[in-house]
């Protein structure tokens, strides 16, 4: 059997690769911008990038600077947006469990009406999953 939490981790769970996953789903695309967006060291960045596209979130295009030489930029793959509820659950709980009232650097957004996204569990019948009353884990061992 196959821990998917403990594969996850390996991916996502080394810091900085979320703050990466972040930036990127923000716009921010180029090396330079990621590097001073994050605070990441640049061999730690640069390690991260690899990592995440290994792991197929993200991807690199080329662009070029009018009289410059080729570059990359990252973009998200379709498992890097996959990853933006996690990104809005790990935002959730830091904002009700560390923040004193304080407001959040990023707040995740429906660009259709504006109003604020939140993470939340939801059964395969389509109902709410309260984590106090209804929610187990089940090993598959």
């Amino acid at each position: 059997m196959t821990c998917t939490l403990s594969e996850t981790l390996a991916v996502v769970g080394e810091r900085w690769a979320l703050l990466i996953v972040r930036e990127v789903a923000l716009g921010l695309r180029r090396f330079d911008e990621l590097r001073a967006a994050t605070g990441a060291p640049r061999g730690v960045l640069s390690d991260r990038l690899q990592r995440l596209i290994a792991a197929g979130v993200l991807a690199t295009r080329d662009y070029r600077v009018p009289g410059s030489r080729a570059r990359q930029e990252y973009v998200l793959t379709e498992a890097g947006l996959d990853l933006l509820p996690v990104l809005a659950a790990f935002s959730d709980w830091g904002e009700k469990h560390l923040v004193d009232g304080g407001v959040p650097e990023v707040v995740y957004r429906h660009t259709g009406c504006g109003g604020r996204v939140t993470a939340r569990l939801v059964c395969e019948c389509g109902g709410d999953a309260d984590v106090h009353e209804r929610v187990i884990a089940q090993v598959n061992r």
